[in-house]
């Protein structure tokens, strides 16, 4: 008898063993650039759904989320929307450089309300006001001001420029009317119907639009799963749908 239970207590415990998913154990933390909030919140609930690992992501600008990092911000990646503010963490030995790879690239537009006509820049963001990402820290402003320097209009329409803390925040100023268009990526103009492509910015106006991801500090095996997944044909696939540019493609 004694055996019997022995043998069963044994037995619970191997079962005990394996009844926890080695890619549950964590949640993984993503910050993420805001334009990236539809590849994440997708790719999110798909690898849930296969692995049963549970994502949270934080989006704001490549800028804010870097010096979150550095201030000791619980990340577990950090997907940035240009190589400089990788560069930043980098510099500070805060990610896993082996890690670092671009996940995406995309281009830059000019988006207005529905029914707008094309037109060239310069006549678009003369007419009134327009949103862009603040130049001083939002990758998309950066961009934004280097191909209106790029095409000779920066002078001529910088006094429309209504800055915004990210991305997002530029398209949402367009959407509610308060502003006539905005200088966004062509990955978030796709995501609101309502709005339309006035305007596309010449690749060679700014540097290319590339979207390095790394893992932070200690990486665990769930974040590499993740990102590993970003990387895959899946994850590929889920970028190309939302917009982006796949990592093969992009320049």
């Amino acid at each position: 008898m004694r055996d019997i239970m022995i043998r069963f207590v044994v037995a619970l415990g191997l079962l005990a063993g394996t009844a926890l998913p080695t890619l549950a154990a964590e949640k993984i933390v993503v910050f993420a650039a805001a334009s990236m909030k539809d590849v994440i919140d997708t790719a999110a609930e798909k690898f849930k759904a296969e692995n049963g690992a549970e994502v949270t992501a934080s989006y704001a600008s490549s800028s804010v989320l870097a010096k979150q990092i550095e201030a000791g911000a619980p990340a577990s990646i950090f997907i940035s929307a240009d190589l400089d503010w990788m560069d930043y963490v980098q510099e500070r030995k805060l990610i896993d450089n082996d890690s670092r790879a671009v996940i995406a690239g995309n281009a830059l537009v000019i988006a207005g309300a529905k029914g707008t006509k094309p037109a060239e820049a310069a006549e678009i963001l003369k007419a009134g006001r327009f949103s862009m990402g603040d130049p001083s820290n939002v990758p998309a402003g950066k961009y934004a001001k280097a191909a209106l320097e790029k095409l000779g209009i920066w002078g001529d329409v910088s006094a429309n420029a209504v800055f915004a803390e990210n991305v997002r925040v530029a398209l949402q100023y367009v959407s509610r009317g308060e502003v006539k268009a905005g200088i966004v990526y062509a990955s978030d103009r796709a995501q609101v119907p309502e709005l339309t492509e006035v305007y596309r910015f010449p690749a060679s106006s700014h540097a290319p639009i590339l979207y390095p991801a790394a893992l932070v500090g200690k990486s665990d095996e769930n974040s590499k799963a993740f990102l590993a997944f970003l990387r895959s044909d899946a994850g590929q696939a889920i970028i190309a749908d939302k917009g982006f540019v796949p990592a093969a493609e992009a320049k």
